[in-house]
This record gives C-alpha cells, structure tokens and sequence, in this order.
C-alpha cells in the first residue's frame, strides 16, 4: 500500500505540474504585461520628478535673474515675463511681480495684482490670504479705516494662517483712532498667544510700552 500511495501521489504531481505549465502558457503573458507595467510605471514617476525638479530648478534660476537687477522696474518686467508651470509658482511670482511694482511706485498695479491673486479660489488659503495682507498694507493711505478694519477681522479669523499679523494691523488702526484701550487688549493677546514669534512679540510688548502701559511678564514656554 505503501508504494502505490507513493506512486500516486508522484502521479499526482506531475499532473499539478502539467497544468501549472499550462496555465503559465496560456496566462502567463498577463504576468509579463503587469511585470512591464510595473517597471514602466517606476520609471515614469522617476521621469515625472526630473521633469518636476528640472522644472522647479528653471523658476528658481528666472526668478534669481529677474531679482538680479537694481532697477525696481526692471525687476517687475522680468518677473511679469516668466512663465510658471504650476499654480503655486505662479502665485509666487504674482507676490513677487507685485512688491517688485510696489517698489517700483506703481502701487496700484501691485494692488490690481494682488487682490486678483486673492481671489483665486484654487489657490491654497496661504498664498490668497498673503496676497490680501499684503494689499491692504499697500492700502493704509487710500482705504477707508472701516474698510481696512473689516478686512484685516477677516484674516484675523480663528485658525488664519496671518491672524497675528492682522491682530497687530487692527491695534494700530485702535491706536491711530484714539482707542489706546482696544489697542492695549489686542496686544496683549498678541503676546500670550502660544503661536506668536519671538519678534511679533516683541513688538506687541515695545507698542504697549510706548502706549504707557507696563506690559506682564509672560509664563516661560514649555519645550
């Protein structure tokens, strides 16, 4: 019994390996095609990020270029004629064409400039909401104070990337409109508050002195 259970399990198999090399001749071309759509698929995402890094190596060296020159409005010309190949460069150049036409006097243009950037809704809240700060402060001697004073409440929203640099923006609109009181709170918020810089800080701390006050010693910081 022995022998005939060894001899049919050989039986047995060769059979599994007879229809395995079927199997394989007559399937095993879908392996090889998703052997080489693997490989192919490496390789083009290694492809695509040369592509990207070459891409990305090109701005910078535009940009550095266009940067190079001493003349504000030479500047903005260069800039303006470079062509990003994605959103994020292009909204990198409009802030930079813009401080390039600000620098330049053309401080209408930077505005136009950059009020359209912040309307692009596509754009990454960082890029639009820089683009509005930076508006307004081009702004501070044409725009009505109620106008300002909306706008910069508006980037001063709870989680607002530039919500501490608004915050410091309204204490000045308080100061320049006699209300020391409302100034004083804002900037005392700035100070306490656990995502301020060391230098946002430090001038929220010299305006409450210059208004008078004697700012609290602020808790040290864990870690």
């Amino acid at each position: 019994m022995s022998d005939t259970d060894s001899f049919i399990d050989e039986v047995t198999e060769e059979v599994r390996r007879d229809r395995m090399f079927l199997l394989l001749k007559r399937w095993g071309w879908i392996g090889g095609l998703a052997v080489l759509a693997i490989v192919g698929g490496a390789a083009w995402n290694e492809y695509s990020k040369a592509q990207d890094t070459a891409r990305a190596e090109a701005l910078g060296d535009a940009v550095i270029a266009a940067l190079s020159s001493n003349d504000a409005a030479s500047r903005a010309e260069a800039l303006a004629g470079i062509e990003a190949a994605s959103t994020g460069g292009d909204a990198v150049l409009a802030l930079l064409t813009a401080a390039a036409e600000s620098g330049n006097g053309d401080k209408a243009a930077a505005v136009a400039r950059l009020e359209a950037l912040a309307s692009q809704g596509e754009l990454p809240q960082i890029y639009r909401q820089i683009a509005a700060f930076k508006a307004l402060l081009l702004q501070a001697d044409t725009l009505p104070v109620a106008d300002r004073r909306q706008r910069y409440e508006a980037l001063a929203q709870p989680g607002a990337p530039l919500r501490l640099l608004a915050l410091e923006q309204l204490a000045l609109i308080d100061i320049a409109e006699g209300e020391t009181e409302a100034a004083l709170a804002r900037l005392q918020s700035i100070r306490e508050d656990a995502e301020v810089s060391t230098d946002l800080q430090q001038r929220a701390t010299q305006l409450m002195v210059a208004l008078g006050a004697e700012p609290a010693p602020l808790p040290t910081r864990q870690g």
